[in-house]
């Protein structure tokens, strides 16, 4: 948090002593209301996608109609938004801000240089992706040439258990970091698709990729690779699409571009690519 800027000190003379004077009381009011304000923001940020008053309440031991007035200062902030049914989430200013927080980290700028000459060398649009509170997070857009047109966007949360980017941190993170969001969308999910949970992790330490399910949008392929911090833990993740216009027999060689240049991001951010396939 910004520090508080120093109060300059009433210098008062009472038998020799010097007394500095309290803060104003609407001072201290008003870094009450914004630690309050950023509560009810972490409290969105906690949530898997969009929530309702009483669930953000809920969160953070506010009454409704206090939660309803800092949502609204948030909205007009751009920090939130509100949909149709009601309900509450993230707004643009709020993924902006946290997008430049990422950006100040040395994995996240070497993965975005190496990205940049991946889509340059290859002409395949690309993603760069997160895990937070809701899941796996698109934080970065990389258009290719031609042109892929499709429903992400930044700030868009990808399935866990249905898509590329997903299966890597599925394979990589600790199942208690991942199991709620999992649970949560085999609670919503609708549709007769299984998932493997050895197999995804085996086809990932196999090739240190995945590819994504053609359920999720027909026509578009995904293949996504990890790029690890410091520690060795999986910090980012890269994908590359391709929509039917790109020939599935050059998938292969871009699949071995696609690990360069993760591999590349990696050691330029200090951390060190696995040597050997784990068991």
């Amino acid at each position: 948090m910004p520090q508080l800027v120093a109060i300059k000190l009433a210098m008062v003379s009472t038998r020799g002593m010097i007394a500095p004077p309290k803060p104003p009381l609407s001072a201290r009011r008003g870094i009450q209301s914004v630690e309050t304000g950023l509560r009810v923001l972490g409290a969105l940020a906690a949530g898997q996608g969009p929530q309702s008053l009483s669930a953000i309440g809920g969160r953070t031991g506010i009454s409704p109609s206090q939660t309803h007035r800092y949502l609204q200062s948030l909205i007009a902030a751009g920090m939130a938004e509100q949909d149709t049914a009601q309900r509450y989430d993230l707004g643009p200013a709020a993924i902006a801000l946290g997008i430049a927080a990422l950006a100040r980290l040395d994995v996240f700028a070497s993965t975005e240089r190496a990205v940049g000459r991946f889509v340059a060398d290859t002409g395949r649009s690309a993603l760069i992706c997160v895990w937070g509170p809701p899941g796996v997070v698109v934080v970065r857009w990389f258009g290719g040439s031609p042109a892929l047109f499709c429903p992400i966007a930044l700030g868009t949360v990808l399935p866990l258990r249905h898509s590329a980017p997903g299966h890597v941190f599925l394979a990589l993170l600790d199942p208690a970091e991942t199991r709620a969001v999992a649970e949560h969308e085999r609670t919503q999910d609708h549709s007769v698709m299984e998932m493997d949970a050895a197999a995804v992790r085996a086809e990932l330490l196999a090739r240190w990729s995945a590819s994504g399910t053609a359920a999720l949008w027909p026509g578009l392929r995904m293949l996504a690779a990890p790029v690890f911090d410091l520690q060795g833990r999986v910090a980012l993740t890269v994908t590359s699409l391709a929509s039917p216009a790109f020939a599935m027999e050059e998938d292969e060689a871009v699949a071995a571009r696609l690990l360069m240049a993760c591999n590349e991001a990696t050691q330029a951010a200090g951390g060190s690519w696995p040597l050997r396939v784990a068991g």
